[in-house]
Protein backbone atom coordinates (compact mmCIF):
# COMPACT_ATOMS: atom_id res chain seq x y z
CA UNK A 1 0.00 0.00 0.00
CA UNK A 2 1.16 3.41 -0.75
CA UNK A 3 0.14 5.23 2.94
CA UNK A 4 1.03 9.31 3.77
CA UNK A 5 1.57 10.39 6.86
CA UNK A 6 1.09 14.51 7.02
CA UNK A 7 3.12 15.49 9.88
CA UNK A 8 5.41 12.09 10.29
CA UNK A 9 8.46 13.82 11.59
CA UNK A 10 7.95 13.17 15.03
CA UNK A 11 8.35 10.55 16.96
CA UNK A 12 4.90 8.98 16.96
CA UNK A 13 5.29 8.97 13.36
CA UNK A 14 8.50 7.76 13.27
CA UNK A 15 7.52 4.83 14.99
CA UNK A 16 4.91 4.37 12.73
CA UNK A 17 6.82 4.74 9.46
CA UNK A 18 9.33 2.45 10.56
CA UNK A 19 6.69 -0.23 11.32
CA UNK A 20 4.58 0.54 7.74
CA UNK A 21 7.55 0.30 5.93
CA UNK A 22 9.32 -2.83 7.47
CA UNK A 23 5.94 -4.32 6.52
CA UNK A 24 6.70 -3.61 2.70
CA UNK A 25 4.24 -0.18 2.36
CA UNK A 26 5.58 2.75 0.55
CA UNK A 27 5.48 5.50 3.35
CA UNK A 28 5.42 9.50 1.83
CA UNK A 29 6.41 11.52 4.93
CA UNK A 30 4.87 15.53 4.09
CA UNK A 31 7.06 17.36 6.19
CA UNK A 32 7.78 21.55 6.73
CA UNK A 33 11.34 20.84 7.06
CA UNK A 34 13.23 18.55 4.53
CA UNK A 35 15.97 16.35 6.21
CA UNK A 36 17.75 12.87 5.71
CA UNK A 37 14.79 10.63 6.15
CA UNK A 38 14.67 6.70 5.05
CA UNK A 39 11.66 7.64 4.22
CA UNK A 40 10.42 10.16 0.76
CA UNK A 41 10.00 13.33 2.49
CA UNK A 42 7.59 15.80 0.29
CA UNK A 43 7.29 19.43 1.45
CA UNK A 44 3.87 21.16 2.47
CA UNK A 45 2.55 24.18 4.77
CA UNK A 46 0.72 22.29 6.89
CA UNK A 47 -2.46 24.98 5.91
CA UNK A 48 -3.20 24.83 2.33
CA UNK A 49 -3.60 22.08 -0.32
CA UNK A 50 -0.73 22.32 -2.86
CA UNK A 51 1.79 20.18 -4.60
CA UNK A 52 2.02 17.85 -1.79
CA UNK A 53 -2.20 17.12 -2.75
CA UNK A 54 -0.82 14.90 -5.88
CA UNK A 55 0.32 12.38 -3.56
CA UNK A 56 -3.26 11.62 -2.35
CA UNK A 57 -4.19 11.13 -5.52
CA UNK A 58 -4.07 6.72 -5.46
CA UNK A 59 -2.52 6.78 -2.27
CA UNK A 60 -4.42 4.02 -0.19
CA UNK A 61 -4.30 5.49 3.19
CA UNK A 62 -3.64 8.96 4.76
CA UNK A 63 -2.84 8.93 8.68
CA UNK A 64 -2.53 12.82 9.31
CA UNK A 65 -0.33 13.55 12.86
CA UNK A 66 0.27 17.40 11.95
CA UNK A 67 0.12 19.53 14.96
CA UNK A 68 2.87 21.28 16.73
CA UNK A 69 3.78 19.71 20.35
CA UNK A 70 1.88 20.44 23.30
CA UNK A 71 4.67 20.02 25.88
CA UNK A 72 5.14 23.69 26.54
CA UNK A 73 3.81 27.01 28.39
CA UNK A 74 0.16 27.55 27.27
CA UNK A 75 0.89 31.26 26.67
CA UNK A 76 -0.86 33.31 23.65
CA UNK A 77 1.66 32.59 21.15
CA UNK A 78 1.95 28.81 22.16
CA UNK A 79 -1.65 28.46 22.34
CA UNK A 80 -2.45 29.90 19.04
CA UNK A 81 0.08 27.22 17.39
CA UNK A 82 -1.11 24.81 19.35
CA UNK A 83 -4.75 25.14 18.12
CA UNK A 84 -4.19 26.10 14.46
CA UNK A 85 -1.53 23.92 13.60
CA UNK A 86 -4.27 21.05 13.98
CA UNK A 87 -7.21 23.44 12.86
CA UNK A 88 -5.41 24.29 9.44
CA UNK A 89 -4.08 20.72 8.83
CA UNK A 90 -6.70 18.96 9.20
CA UNK A 91 -8.81 21.50 6.64
CA UNK A 92 -6.18 21.39 4.14
CA UNK A 93 -5.82 17.34 4.42
CA UNK A 94 -9.34 17.14 4.26
CA UNK A 95 -9.75 19.68 1.37
CA UNK A 96 -7.57 17.36 -0.72
CA UNK A 97 -8.98 14.37 0.12
CA UNK A 98 -12.04 15.51 -0.74
CA UNK A 99 -10.97 17.01 -4.13
CA UNK A 100 -9.22 14.10 -5.72
CA UNK A 101 -10.16 12.47 -8.38
CA UNK A 102 -8.87 9.09 -7.06
CA UNK A 103 -9.25 9.44 -3.23
CA UNK A 104 -7.73 7.26 -0.63
CA UNK A 105 -10.19 4.74 0.87
CA UNK A 106 -9.36 5.30 4.61
CA UNK A 107 -8.05 8.51 6.45
CA UNK A 108 -6.79 8.15 9.84
CA UNK A 109 -6.87 11.69 11.68
CA UNK A 110 -5.02 12.50 14.97
CA UNK A 111 -6.85 13.15 18.21
CA UNK A 112 -6.39 13.13 21.47
CA UNK A 113 -7.17 10.97 24.84
CA UNK A 114 -7.10 14.22 26.45
CA UNK A 115 -10.85 15.29 25.08
CA UNK A 116 -12.18 13.20 28.19
CA UNK A 117 -12.93 14.39 31.50
CA UNK A 118 -10.84 14.37 34.33
CA UNK A 119 -12.50 10.99 36.37
CA UNK A 120 -10.91 9.14 38.76
CA UNK A 121 -14.16 6.75 39.37
CA UNK A 122 -15.43 5.45 35.93
CA UNK A 123 -13.18 4.53 32.48
CA UNK A 124 -14.11 6.56 29.44
CA UNK A 125 -14.63 4.47 26.34
CA UNK A 126 -15.95 6.23 22.99
CA UNK A 127 -19.57 5.43 24.02
CA UNK A 128 -20.27 6.34 27.97
CA UNK A 129 -17.30 8.45 28.17
CA UNK A 130 -17.51 12.01 29.53
CA UNK A 131 -15.88 15.03 26.93
CA UNK A 132 -14.90 17.54 29.21
CA UNK A 133 -14.55 21.17 29.69
CA UNK A 134 -16.84 21.35 32.01
CA UNK A 135 -15.04 20.01 35.25
CA UNK A 136 -16.07 22.02 38.89
CA UNK A 137 -12.34 23.64 39.71
CA UNK A 138 -10.57 22.42 36.43
CA UNK A 139 -7.30 24.58 35.88
CA UNK A 140 -8.35 26.96 32.63
CA UNK A 141 -5.00 25.40 30.85
CA UNK A 142 -7.13 21.84 31.01
CA UNK A 143 -10.00 23.61 29.65
CA UNK A 144 -7.93 25.34 26.60
CA UNK A 145 -6.59 21.52 25.91
CA UNK A 146 -9.92 20.02 25.90
CA UNK A 147 -11.30 23.07 23.48
CA UNK A 148 -8.68 22.12 20.83
CA UNK A 149 -9.20 18.43 21.05
CA UNK A 150 -12.72 19.94 19.81
CA UNK A 151 -11.87 22.00 17.34
CA UNK A 152 -9.46 19.08 16.19
CA UNK A 153 -12.14 16.53 15.82
CA UNK A 154 -14.47 18.86 14.25
CA UNK A 155 -12.43 20.53 11.66
CA UNK A 156 -12.22 17.04 10.41
CA UNK A 157 -15.58 15.93 10.91
CA UNK A 158 -16.93 19.24 8.81
CA UNK A 159 -15.30 17.90 5.55
CA UNK A 160 -17.19 15.58 3.24
CA UNK A 161 -15.20 12.87 1.97
CA UNK A 162 -17.96 10.02 0.71
CA UNK A 163 -15.36 7.81 -0.82
CA UNK A 164 -12.72 7.73 2.17
CA UNK A 165 -13.69 5.73 5.23
CA UNK A 166 -12.78 8.71 8.57
CA UNK A 167 -11.72 7.31 11.65
CA UNK A 168 -10.15 9.79 14.90
CA UNK A 169 -7.58 8.44 16.63
CA UNK A 170 -8.25 9.41 19.87
CA UNK A 171 -4.52 8.77 21.42
CA UNK A 172 -3.33 8.18 24.95
CA UNK A 173 0.78 8.78 25.56
CA UNK A 174 2.41 5.72 22.72
CA UNK A 175 5.25 4.07 25.18
CA UNK A 176 8.18 3.35 23.19
CA UNK A 177 12.12 3.43 24.43
CA UNK A 178 13.15 5.63 21.35
CA UNK A 179 15.21 9.28 22.74
CA UNK A 180 13.24 11.62 24.16
CA UNK A 181 9.74 9.89 23.94
CA UNK A 182 7.52 10.23 26.98
CA UNK A 183 8.94 6.78 28.53
CA UNK A 184 12.79 7.86 27.73
CA UNK A 185 12.00 11.15 30.00
CA UNK A 186 9.83 9.17 32.79
CA UNK A 187 12.95 6.06 32.88
CA UNK A 188 15.51 9.37 32.52
CA UNK A 189 13.67 10.14 36.44
CA UNK A 190 13.87 6.76 37.63
CA UNK A 191 17.52 5.89 36.93
CA UNK A 192 18.07 9.66 39.11
CA UNK A 193 16.66 8.38 42.00
CA UNK A 194 12.71 10.97 41.03
CA UNK A 195 10.71 8.38 39.40
CA UNK A 196 8.08 8.48 42.58
CA UNK A 197 4.30 9.89 42.42
CA UNK A 198 3.33 13.02 41.20
CA UNK A 199 0.87 15.27 43.08
CA UNK A 200 -1.17 13.11 45.16
CA UNK A 201 -0.59 9.91 43.05
CA UNK A 202 -4.35 9.24 42.27
CA UNK A 203 -4.19 10.41 38.79
CA UNK A 204 -4.78 7.68 36.43
CA UNK A 205 -2.11 7.33 33.30
CA UNK A 206 -3.88 6.43 29.75
CA UNK A 207 -0.91 4.97 27.65
CA UNK A 208 -0.30 2.01 25.03
CA UNK A 209 2.87 0.06 24.14
CA UNK A 210 4.59 1.10 20.97
CA UNK A 211 3.87 -1.89 19.72
CA UNK A 212 -0.35 -2.38 20.02
CA UNK A 213 -0.23 1.18 18.88
CA UNK A 214 1.14 0.61 15.38
CA UNK A 215 -0.97 -2.96 15.44
CA UNK A 216 -4.01 -0.97 16.38
CA UNK A 217 -3.50 1.24 13.27
CA UNK A 218 -3.24 -2.04 11.23
CA UNK A 219 -6.64 -3.29 12.64
CA UNK A 220 -7.81 -0.24 11.28
CA UNK A 221 -6.93 0.13 8.25
CA UNK A 222 -8.18 -3.81 7.67
CA UNK A 223 -11.55 -3.39 9.46
CA UNK A 224 -13.93 -1.53 6.78
CA UNK A 225 -16.32 -1.07 9.50
CA UNK A 226 -14.64 1.00 12.35
CA UNK A 227 -14.75 4.72 11.63
CA UNK A 228 -15.94 7.58 13.59
CA UNK A 229 -13.71 8.19 17.20
CA UNK A 230 -11.23 5.23 18.06
CA UNK A 231 -9.59 5.29 21.61
CA UNK A 232 -5.76 4.25 20.77
CA UNK A 233 -5.30 3.12 24.70
CA UNK A 234 -4.53 -0.24 26.75
CA UNK A 235 -7.32 -1.79 28.43
CA UNK A 236 -5.80 -1.12 32.19
CA UNK A 237 -5.03 2.62 32.63
CA UNK A 238 -3.70 2.93 36.06
CA UNK A 239 -2.80 5.23 38.89
CA UNK A 240 0.25 7.57 38.57
CA UNK A 241 1.72 5.45 41.88
CA UNK A 242 1.42 2.17 40.39
CA UNK A 243 2.35 3.70 36.74
CA UNK A 244 5.77 4.92 38.08
CA UNK A 245 6.26 1.94 40.93
CA UNK A 246 5.90 -0.35 38.19
CA UNK A 247 8.73 1.37 35.77
CA UNK A 248 10.89 1.32 39.54
CA UNK A 249 10.48 -2.20 39.50
CA UNK A 250 11.58 -3.14 36.31
CA UNK A 251 14.30 -0.83 36.66
CA UNK A 252 15.62 -2.51 39.71
CA UNK A 253 15.02 0.18 42.31
CA UNK A 254 12.81 0.66 44.99
CA UNK A 255 13.62 4.52 45.38
CA UNK A 256 11.61 6.96 44.15
CA UNK A 257 11.63 10.45 45.56
CA UNK A 258 7.81 11.97 44.96
CA UNK A 259 7.02 15.48 43.17
CA UNK A 260 4.16 17.56 45.24
CA UNK A 261 2.26 19.65 43.37
CA UNK A 262 3.81 22.90 44.05
CA UNK A 263 7.20 21.00 43.23
CA UNK A 264 5.54 20.19 39.79
CA UNK A 265 4.52 23.91 39.13
CA UNK A 266 8.04 25.10 39.92
CA UNK A 267 9.76 21.78 37.52
CA UNK A 268 7.17 22.62 34.94
CA UNK A 269 8.16 26.33 35.02
CA UNK A 270 11.21 25.69 34.08
CA UNK A 271 11.27 23.06 31.61
CA UNK A 272 8.78 25.24 29.85
CA UNK A 273 5.94 23.19 29.87
CA UNK A 274 2.49 22.63 31.79
CA UNK A 275 1.31 20.29 34.78
CA UNK A 276 -1.84 19.46 33.23
CA UNK A 277 0.80 16.59 31.15
CA UNK A 278 0.98 15.09 34.80
CA UNK A 279 -1.62 15.81 36.93
CA UNK A 280 -4.85 15.71 34.86
CA UNK A 281 -6.71 11.67 35.45
CA UNK A 282 -6.87 10.49 31.76
CA UNK A 283 -9.00 6.97 32.83
CA UNK A 284 -9.46 5.81 29.37
CA UNK A 285 -9.82 2.42 27.46
CA UNK A 286 -10.57 0.87 23.84
CA UNK A 287 -13.83 -0.03 24.26
CA UNK A 288 -14.54 0.11 20.33
CA UNK A 289 -11.39 -1.87 19.73
CA UNK A 290 -11.80 -4.57 22.17
CA UNK A 291 -15.57 -5.04 20.65
CA UNK A 292 -13.87 -5.55 17.09
CA UNK A 293 -11.64 -8.23 18.06
CA UNK A 294 -8.16 -6.79 18.96
CA UNK A 295 -6.21 -8.33 21.46
CA UNK A 296 -3.36 -6.30 23.40
CA UNK A 297 0.22 -8.03 23.02
CA UNK A 298 0.72 -5.91 26.26
CA UNK A 299 -2.93 -5.06 28.18
CA UNK A 300 -1.22 -4.79 31.56
CA UNK A 301 1.48 -2.15 32.47
CA UNK A 302 3.85 -3.96 34.34
CA UNK A 303 4.64 -6.47 31.99
CA UNK A 304 5.07 -3.60 29.43
CA UNK A 305 7.28 -1.29 31.19
CA UNK A 306 9.57 -4.66 31.32
CA UNK A 307 9.83 -4.76 27.89
CA UNK A 308 10.57 -1.17 27.57
CA UNK A 309 13.02 -1.11 29.53
CA UNK A 310 14.60 -3.91 28.34
CA UNK A 311 14.77 -2.56 24.96
CA UNK A 312 16.45 0.29 26.56
CA UNK A 313 18.88 -1.41 27.57
CA UNK A 314 19.93 -3.27 24.99
CA UNK A 315 19.96 0.24 22.76
CA UNK A 316 22.00 2.20 24.85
Amino acid sequence: MKIVIPGGSGQVGTILARHLAACGHEVVILSRSQHVSPWRLVPWDGETPGEWSHELEGADVVINLAGRSVNCRYHAKNRREILDSRVHSTRAVGQAIARASRPPRVWLQAGTATIYAHRYEAPNDETTGIVGGEEPNAPETWRFSIEVAKAWEQAATDIATPGTRKVILRSAMTMSPDPDGVFDVLLGLVRRGLGGRSGDGRQFVSWIHDHDFVRSIDWIIEHNDLEGPINLAAPEPLPNDAFMRAIRAAWGTRLGLPATRWMLEIGTWFLRTETELILKSRRVVPGRLLESGFTFAFPHWPEAARDLVDRARKSS
